[in-house]
């Protein structure tokens, strides 16, 4: 079994978050690996900077803050720019092991017409790549940084 020492986990303060987050927990406790959590502050225009900048340190410090409480070592990164090339870019600069993230499950036409992140990650690194479907965790009842079930439906395949 491939040991990942560091796990990069890409948030975007949404319930996919907390379904990949019960995975990461599992993970990162079974190899005694670093979390990296990375918000990427997404703006087209420069007045949006200053706000998507400190609304990307809000979502990674508050999720760190659980994580650490629950006895994980945790790094926090706020990235800028276009999502799936910063992930990408976030990965290899870090040396990670795994990147790990939540979808929607968007169906096929959408992704179609809006394209999905998980699928340009998936096409852009070298870096293994798990994929939870954020309707995973909607029926758990347990924190995601307090160790929860590791059980559930990945979507190793990126049609997430």
């Amino acid at each position: 079994m491939v040991p990942y020492r560091r796990i990069l986990v890409p948030l975007d303060n949404s319930g996919a978050d907390r379904a990949i987050l019960q995975h990461v927990a599992a993970l990162a406790t079974a190899f005694k690996a670093e979390v990296v959590l990375l918000r990427v502050a997404h703006f087209h225009l420069r007045d949006e900077m200053t706000h998507e900048v400190e609304e990307a340190e809000e979502v990674v410090d508050e999720t760190a803050a659980g994580l650490r409480e629950a006895g994980f070592p945790v790094r926090v990164v706020v990235g800028k720019g276009e999502i799936a090339d910063d992930i990408v870019t976030q990965a290899e600069l870090l040396d990670c092991d795994l990147i790990a993230m939540g979808t929607h499950g968007h169906g096929a036409l959408k992704r179609a017409v809006l394209g999905s992140v998980a699928e340009k990650v998936r096409h852009a690194t070298s870096v293994p790549l798990l994929l939870v479907k954020a309707s995973a965790a909607a029926d758990r009842s347990s924190p995601p940084a307090a160790g929860g079930s590791a059980a559930g439906s990945t979507d190793a395949s990126g049609q997430g």
